[in-house]
């Protein structure tokens, strides 16, 4: 039997030896290997934190003592030992284990962690109330060095300085975040890896300092100067020691003994606490370790070479990258942004052919938002390619330093809609209602390789802000007759009785669902809408006004999303039903899985027809 077939939970690690730690560190990695390869999910993150993971497990008592991991996919080691080992085989999958900490799949989980840099936020305040509890667990935020670039994590750190709180924060380096990190803080960390022995001479001269007599204030002030510049000549941590934390490291993030031997020591200090260590990223499985950012987040693969398993089609992101492209060829003010995301975006091939007008700004969306206007300020033309499920993060810039001044920024939106298996923190279905709201900007909704042709040709031509927002999906054949385009809706088929309104990520369905609707002989029509906003209001009145019934179906939460514009923007007596996501967090699984769950394949679009007909 192995050693990791004996362990059920965190205590059990207590009777092994670092000899057997390390043994087992080995199966952990080949299990994570062995699921992954199957289930797709991100691999490389969580093969080089597998030591950290049991060193921190081996010297604290979860659940007492609480671990937050940022981001959260580097958690698969964590739920291994955890007592979720006999669950692994369904990551990411339908009904399975999540790909990130879930408070309802263990107690071992502190807190969710789907997006970066709220580690050291929440950390911070489990700390506080242990304080005001009169409790005395200990509190750690396991922080990739990519994470720690967002502004929020720097604001924690400030805070938890400021209070002198018992919170510990391991800072996992491993010189990458998605793609490979960018920045000052980046290059600051650069330098530190290179190692100190700030802490004992600290220590010494301290100690040496207090056994003087006391010679005066001034003398002791002086001291107290020459201790400061020691500090300053030799500490890699500078940075962390201003802001009020006691700093350690850099350590090898591999070496167990090490790490145990560090974290044992850390439990006695008082105050804030970094813990710098660095580690491999993809260690153990030489492809990961050769290609990091492919394995970041990776579908399902041959474990033999690390091939793909899946042979994908042309999909919605490469379509805007080669056009992003084709447009900077044709205008030198165009710029483009992405915060850490250059190959994911699709922004990758623009960054190698115009090296100097591409911006990665780290994790850091807010500051890429207004960067870009303040681009667009000066006369160029900035693109910002975020997903959906980050550009959350920026809605206050969009709307206080985009739309207010209404200046000419074009916002990529990716990943809308139902993203699969990275779950409930990336589906794309709250943005929609919350982007129509701000005024002076026009929201673009592209369904197949034409339409997102046309739109970014005509953002560029705009003078204020505009979005075009589309699915991770496979970009379909083209869907619509030429002839019958327009620049705020498309035809798709005309009909009779009800019609079916869709847009984007939707109408590759509502499209096959019309060829099972034509095989029964049902009158239904299907209406693509192009342009959300400004909306067309006049054309759809029009429209609709010859149909009994109307179906909006969409990928967008039901309280704000498409079809609740549509009944707010149109007043007629025509019913309009909805089929859409409901008002809730949508958990993981397939894209397909989801959607036949929630009624939004074509085999539920056609159930919904076929009951509002009967319903007539």
């Amino acid at each position: 039997m192995s050693l990791l077939d004996q362990i059920d939970g965190p205590e059990q690690l207590k009777k092994l030896s670092v000899k057997d730690l390390k043994e087992l560190a080995d199966e952990i990695r080949d299990e994570i290997i062995q699921s992954v390869s199957q289930t797709g999910g991100h691999l490389a993150s969580s093969l080089g934190v597998v030591e950290i993971t049991l060193a921190w497990h081996y010297v604290f008592s979860s659940p007492q003592d609480k671990v937050i991991w940022d981001v959260g996919h580097q958690t698969y080691a964590h739920k291994l030992i955890t007592g979720r080992k006999d669950r692994f085989c369904t990551l990411r999958q339908m009904d399975g284990l999540s790909g990130f900490p879930k408070r309802c799949e263990s107690e071992h989980d502190a807190f969710e962690t789907g997006h970066s840099a709220t580690s050291i936020s929440a950390a911070l305040g489990m700390t506080e109330a242990n304080k005001l509890h009169h409790r005395h667990y200990n509190t750690t935020a396991i922080i990739g060095d990519g994470a720690l670039t967002g502004g929020m994590a720097l604001e924690a750190i400030n805070h938890a300085g400021h209070l002198q709180s018992n919170v510990l924060v391991i800072l996992n380096d491993n010189e990458m975040s998605i793609d490979s990190n960018v920045g000052a803080l980046s290059n600051y960390l650069d330098r530190v890896r290179t190692g100190s022995t700030y802490l004992k001479t600290k220590r010494g001269l301290s100690s040496w300092i207090e056994k003087i007599p006391f010679w005066g204030p001034s003398w002791k002030r002086g001291l107290e100067k020459i201790k400061d510049g020691f500090k300053y000549f030799f500490i890699t941590g500078i940075f962390f020691e201003e802001l009020g934390f006691t700093y350690l490291g850099p350590i090898d993030g591999h070496d167990l003994e090490s790490l145990i031997e560090h974290l044992h020591r850390i439990k006695s200090l008082e105050g804030p606490v970094i813990l710098h260590i660095l580690t491999q990223k993809g260690r153990g499985y030489a492809p990961a370790i050769e290609n990091p950012e492919l394995f970041h987040g990776i579908s399902s693969f041959n474990i033999s070479d690390g091939s793909s398993k899946n042979h994908s089609r042309r999909t919605f992101t490469q379509c805007f990258s080669d056009n992003i492209v084709r447009l900077g060829d044709e205008n030198k003010e165009i710029v483009a942004i992405t915060a850490a995301m250059a190959k994911g975006t699709g922004l990758d091939y623009f960054q190698e052919k115009f090296p100097e007008r591409f911006f990665d700004v780290a994790i850091a969306e807010q500051h890429a938002v207004t960067f870009a206007a303040g681009l667009a300020a000066a006369g160029m033309r900035p693109v910002v390619a975020i997903y959906a499920t980050f550009m959350q993060r920026a809605i206050d810039q969009v709307i206080h330093d985009v739309c207010r001044q209404s200046l000419p920024v074009v916002f990529c939106v990716d990943r809308s809609g139902l993203v699969g298996e990275d779950g409930g923190t990336h589906q794309g279905i709250f943005d929609l209602g919350m982007f129509y709201a701000i005024p002076h900007l026009d929201i673009l909704l592209p369904s197949d390789e034409e339409d997102m042709h046309m739109m970014l040709n005509e953002a560029m031509q705009s003078d204020k802000p505009v979005m075009i927002r589309y699915p991770r999906d496979v970009i379909p054949e083209r869907i619509h007759a030429a002839k019958e385009i327009s620049s705020d809706i498309n035809w798709i088929q005309k009909g009779s009785d009800l019609l079916i309104i869709s847009a984007s990520n939707t109408m590759t369905d509502c499209v096959k669902a019309m060829e099972k609707l034509n095989m029964l002989q049902m009158p239904v029509g299907l209406l693509g809408l192009r342009k959300l906003k400004p909306f067309p209001t006049k054309s759809i009145v029009e429209i609709i006004e010859s149909y009994k019934t109307v179906l909006v179906v969409e990928e967008n939460c039901r309280s704000n999303g498409l079809g609740s514009i549509i009944a707010q923007e149109v007043h007629c007596q025509i019913p309009i039903e909805i089929l859409a996501l409901p008002d809730e967090f949508i958990e993981h699984g397939s894209q397909q899985a989801l959607r036949k769950k929630y009624g939004l394949d074509a085999e539920g679009i056609v159930g919904k027809v076929m009951e509002l007909y009967q319903g007539q």
